[in-house]
């Protein structure tokens, strides 16, 4: 298990970890002062942007002397590949790393990137045959989209190249990039019982993501290999939502005796157990320890900072873009194309939310427990 600690100034961190001098679509967004979506539709001509807006953009690019290299892709007298992302997740913070890492790599490729809500299956079967009468290519499903074995196919049945995103497993007709979940929520549940807690809460992801159950599983395992008992009552059921963790952050908090430490499924629950904490008058970490999984911005923008599993969510999504260009440029058809199944590591990295359990606590448990 890789333990990164984590002690940099917030505003660091995640420039920190792109080494390319080269300016990308994220530094003109920053410089605009505008989402990267926004500059992908200055970039490719859309209409759908206020004037003011679009000038900002433009003053940004010629600034940063970014350059979408259009010329190459003209000279060497070869159509724009057109990829659509697909989305339906109630994360902010996750949608907007996932949307950052696909719009970074597509821009770098000269990829036109279409960026589009799908809420329902019987929208998707109408939009995505529609996106590839309208010339899209392929399709990046983050989740639950990516574990929906129906749209997957609907992809397939269109012609189109389908890369699933964070699915739970990895599907044999489908490419896909993944982490471990169920070995990344064993190693963090292995980590909070390293410091001497016993008394855990979970907070379980959406029931309809493969992953969420990765995890709890994971969390299983590693309290059952440390021999220590599993209450239905620490467990909570969540939706990858900020509110959902406040409602079953709530319901882990007034049990008693309480969990001297919660883990959550996603940063958004993770926040949401500390602000209950707050609520409370709860000292986070030295009366609970509460850890997250996913390490997105919002990990890195409270406070105390979040000890979180990494999951390289940037990353996942750029690398569906090169699955799909490459799987593209060997022109084989869907329905004959090798899936292309990708494992990416992920790491757990240490920051301010995590103690051992405090001796008050401690007492108070031995004491119950009589």
């Amino acid at each position: 298990m890789d333990i990164t600690h984590d002690n940099r100034p917030a505003a660091r961190k995640r420039s920190s970890r792109r080494s390319n001098a080269a300016p990308t679509i994220a530094d003109v967004a920053r410089e605009a002062q505008c989402s990267p979506m926004t500059v992908s539709r200055v970039i490719n001509g859309e209409e759908n942007v206020r004037e003011a807006t679009r000038i900002q953009v433009q003053e940004a690019i010629a600034k940063l002397n970014y350059i979408p290299n259009r010329a190459a892709r003209s000279l060497a007298g070869g159509a724009q590949l057109r990829i659509a992302l697909l989305f339906d997740n109630p994360s902010a913070s996750y949608l907007s790393e996932f949307l950052m890492g696909a719009l970074e790599e597509a821009s770098k490729r000269d990829i036109h990137l279409v960026v589009q809500s799908c809420e329902t299956v019987p929208e998707s079967k109408e939009l995505i045959s529609k996106l590839v009468d309208g010339g899209i290519v392929g399709f990046i499903l983050p989740p639950p989209l990516c574990d929906d074995q129906s749209v997957l196919d609907q992809v397939r049945a269109s012609g189109g190249i389908a890369v699933a995103v964070g699915p739970g497993r990895a599907s044999g007709s489908h490419g896909s990039v993944q982490i471990d979940e169920f070995q990344a929520a064993y190693d963090m549940t292995r980590h909070i019982i390293g410091l001497g807690h016993e008394r855990i809460g979970f907070i379980i992801g959406n029931p309809e993501q493969v992953a969420s159950g990765q995890r709890l599983e994971g969390f299983r395992a590693a309290m059952e290999e440390a021999g220590l008992p599993i209450s239905d009552r620490l467990i909570a059921q969540g939706q990858f939502t900020y509110r959902s963790g406040m409602t079953a952050a709530e319901r882990l908090l007034s049990v008693n005796p309480p969990p001297t430490a919660i883990f959550a499924s996603n940063d958004d629950m993770a926040a949401a157990t500390v602000a209950m904490a707050h609520r409370r008058h709860l000292d986070v970490p030295n009366d609970i320890t509460v850890c997250g999984f996913d390490d997105t911005e919002l990990a890195s923008s409270i406070w105390p900072e979040l000890t979180t599993i990494r999951q390289p969510i940037r990353e996942m999504t750029a690398q569906a873009v090169v699955m799909i260009a490459r799987a593209y440029k060997q022109k084989t058809p869907a329905s004959k194309a090798k899936a292309e199944q990708v494992t990416l590591a992920y790491k757990l990295v240490r920051r301010n939310s995590d103690a051992g359990p405090s001796l008050a606590s401690s007492f108070k448990q031995n004491t119950d427990r009589k």
